[in-house]
């Protein structure tokens, strides 16, 4: 039985609904406030990809 599916179902409907939230943002909004928009959802994306990647990695005591 595939469980990845189901697994994921969650995270798709997710991105889905933001996806369609920023385009909904991108035409309402004039260029300069979607840019800086934009600029903000990137920074707090980076932080988070970081986050991920460097923030919790396990520490292994050896230096």
């Amino acid at each position: 039985k595939d469980t990845s599916s189901v697994a994921l179902n969650p995270v798709i409907k997710f991105t889905t609904l933001f996806g369609l939230l920023a385009v909904e943002l991108a035409i309402e909004l004039p260029v300069f406030t979607s840019r800086v928009a934009a600029l903000v959802f990137f920074l707090i994306s980076v932080v988070f990809v970081w986050r991920s990647f460097y923030g919790m990695r396990i520490e292994t005591g050896v230096e």
